[in-house]
């Protein structure tokens, strides 16, 4: 492939005008990755054909793989005011996704399906576009016609879980989950929402085990290392929240993870270690979710009752801070410790369904892109979970129809 992409570099040195060699290499240059100069050799050819629809396509995909959006969007729309066709308005659609257009968006995924009713892709960014419209009905529709079309669209069924839960079907919920994780053994948001689930219903083992699996596929998942620990300490299981907490530390200092191991030596009684763990968490105040007024003053505390000589005893049950067991001076003080004890304890599915909404709303364009479906149908043992890159020529559609991110990236976020 570089020797032909060289090849055509000379062929161009020698003659400038070879329009055929200009095009060809543009199409190399994309699919190796070397966007800005495939960007560059188009714009010089749209200059000599300004009414030929491919170039502003390809433009468009150049566009979205430089990140260029607004720019997607006008190079899409010029092509398809000189030739409007399909592919064109599956990108453009694409793009208004990106842009977080949904209505835009939405007529341009109807516009593929009044050529290709049985386009999956598009039933689930049509489904992608009404759950952020917070459309849940019309979203669900969308999400069950891209799974009756290809079974294997694990985002989709991801999406269909995500919302069962929200509504408090959660035996339809779980099913949706589990069908995600035979298609994909090792995505790791839903064996968190499976763990948030039993966890709710009060099956602390289960939950447990599924949080032990989030964290084993993604050990950046900081919500499974909070919710493990409630459930640890619930079940009295100290030794080994500590290793985890600690073996995840090691990798990386995180203000929440402190902050849960200052609960975890509380409850064994450890008034020093509480104390060390609550200065971490707010020494780290870009990674502690938790109000940080709140553990500042529980910090003060502590840190208080030590130059006191007095100490906090071991805890048989994972207690709420109320103003009848807590020392303090202060009334405010009480209630402020009685809401930071609150907020370590409510990890309700709400909770958890708040930060999911986040992700979902904000990313889910890169975490949960739909891989093409008639590609699903040809090679189902090769199902990849990040999207494959798009076959950069003007009679290629398919690959056209996937989005451009991967889907690792998500869990990162």
């Amino acid at each position: 492939m570089a020797n032909d992409i060289e090849s055509l570099q000379n062929i161009l040195k020698d003659d400038p005008s070879n329009f055929q060699a200009r095009r060809e290499l543009s199409i190399l240059l994309v699919n190796n990755g070397f966007n800005e100069e495939a960007e560059g050799n188009l714009l010089y050819l749209s200059k000599y054909f300004p009414d030929d629809a491919e170039i502003y396509y390809n433009l468009g995909i150049v566009s979205e793989k430089l990140k260029k959006f607004d720019d997607a969007k006008k190079y899409y729309q010029k092509a398809l005011e000189i030739s409007p066709q399909e592919d064109f308005y599956y990108n453009i659609g694409e793009v208004f996704v990106e842009l977080k257009d949904w209505d835009n968006a939405i007529l341009a995924f109807r516009k593929v399906l009044e050529t290709d009713p049985n386009d999956g892709n598009c039933y689930f960014n049509l489904g992608v576009c009404y759950f952020n419209k917070d459309e849940k009905n019309l979203a669900l529709d969308n999400f069950q016609k891209a799974v009756s079309i290809n079974p294997r669209d694990v985002y989709a069924y991801f999406y269909l879980g995500y919302i069962y839960q929200n509504d408090g079907l959660t035996n339809f919920a779980v099913d949706s989950y589990n069908k995600v994780l035979e298609i994909s053994p090792d995505y790791s948001w839903a064996y968190f929402n499976l763990g948030s689930i039993a966890f709710k219903n009060g099956n602390l083992e289960e939950a447990k085990n599924y949080l032990l699996k989030t964290i084993q596929y993604n050990s950046s998942d900081i919500e499974a290392y909070k919710l493990l620990t409630k459930i640890c300490l619930k079940a009295g299981e100290t030794e080994e929240i500590l290793e985890i907490l600690h073996t995840r530390l090691q990798a990386d200092e995180n203000g929440d993870l402190y902050y849960c191991l200052a609960r975890v030596y509380k409850y064994i009684g450890d008034s020093e270690k509480y104390c060390d763990n609550l200065e971490l968490a707010l020494n780290n105040p870009y990674t502690l979710t938790f109000p940080k007024k709140i553990v500042k003053q529980e910090f003060e505390y502590i840190e208080e009752k030590l130059d006191r000589k007095e100490k906090i005893e071991p805890q048989t049950t994972v207690e709420e801070y109320s103003p009848e067991n807590q020392n303090l001076e202060d009334e405010s003080e009480k209630a402020d410790l009685d809401e930071s004890e609150e907020n370590f304890d409510e990890y309700s599915e709400g909770d958890e369904e708040s930060e999911e909404d986040e992700e979902l709303s904000e990313e889910e364009d890169e975490d949960f892109s739909d891989e093409d479906s008639e590609e699903d149908e040809e090679s189902e043992d090769d199902e990849e979970l990040s999207d494959e890159d798009e076959d950069f020529s003007d009679e290629d559609s398919e690959e056209d129809d996937s989005y451009d991110d991967e889907v690792d990236e998500e869990q990162d976020e």
